[in-house]
């Protein structure tokens, strides 16, 4: 997946982490094990496991948030407004009503630690505030939000899942004529064909906890804004795939944990990782891909 993806969807990231434990607080230290790491495994933190070992162990291991970036917190704004937006009655879910929402919002957003720390001159903020009402408009060309029948929004799930203890967050579970559809909200760049299938496990992950607390979902679907959908039958041979690789990623996690290995996977998004300063590996990917001036 490209780099622009990858930042325009760590709204999940954050939420999930805090429900896995990765940080030390007094509230969510809790949910930590005796050796600091996290007890419970998410679909990103799972992601983020496959994708690099070395990053994981940065993030969940030594507790070291990614620094805010703009694509990131444009997301976490949006969610936000879909969210309140899809509370109101079908009737009332229109751009106007999306317009007076976003208006609403904003202030949480813009006295955020994470938004303050982006340090954006008044030019720069109305280029955010423009990005994300252009992916709040992304939503309208892609569905219809008054045809919705919501059933759960900004849904916390903690069950096992495969063996693995599970957490997670449900951007939405809608009523379908076929039956319960949960829905994934994304502001970042639709991926490529190669990477489709391992997005949509994050989603079909989602289906298999709904499963083991109530009704399971028939169909998965990751909604890109302004993109289109990615929509997958929720067939249970398809979910047992993707609860199969999450518990083996469970399982590689524990290994690397016990053999302290976190081997690193160098490759096109070490541009776009915070941490690839202390990573040797990563410093040298960089170099062989855009040459020693980098």
């Amino acid at each position: 997946m490209d780099g622009v993806a990858l930042l325009g969807d760590r709204l999940e990231d954050r939420l999930e982490d805090r429900l896995a434990g990765k940080t030390s607080d007094s509230t969510e230290g809790a949910a930590q094990d005796t050796s600091g790491g996290p007890r419970r495994l998410s679909p990103s933190g799972a992601a983020t496991f496959r994708q690099c070992a070395r990053r994981w162990r940065f993030r969940y291991l030594d507790g070291r948030d990614d620094p805010p970036t703009a694509p990131a917190l444009i997301g976490s704004f949006v969610h936000r407004v879909l969210e309140e937006l899809l509370a109101q009655s079908p009737s009332h879910r229109t751009e106007d009503k999306a317009r007076v929402l976003a208006r609403s919002v904003w202030p949480d957003t813009a006295s955020d630690d994470a938004f303050v720390a982006l340090d954006l001159d008044e030019r720069r903020q109305r280029a955010f505030r423009w990005r994300a009402w252009q992916a709040i408009q992304g939503y309208f060309a892609v569905e219809d939000p008054a045809s919705v029948d919501v059933v759960e929004r900004e849904q916390r799930l903690e069950c096992e899942v495969g063996g693995v203890p599970f957490v997670g967050v449900v951007d939405r579970t809608e009523r379908a004529a076929d039956g319960l559809v949960v829905t994934d909200y994304k502001t970042g760049r639709r991926p490529s064909a190669r990477f489709c299938e391992e997005r949509l496990d994050q989603v079909l992950l989602y289906a298999a906890a709904l499963g083991c607390t109530g009704e399971r979902p028939r169909r998965a679907r990751l909604l890109y804004l302004g993109a289109g959908s990615l929509d997958v039958e929720a067939e249970p041979e398809r979910v047992a795939g993707a609860v199969g690789t999450f518990a083996r990623t469970w399982d590689d996690i524990g290994r690397a944990r016990r053999d302290e290995d976190f081997a690193p996977r160098p490759g096109p998004l070490c541009g776009w990782c915070p941490f690839v300063s202390e990573c040797p590996e990563g410093r040298l990917e960089i170099e062989r891909r855009l040459g020693p001036a980098a």
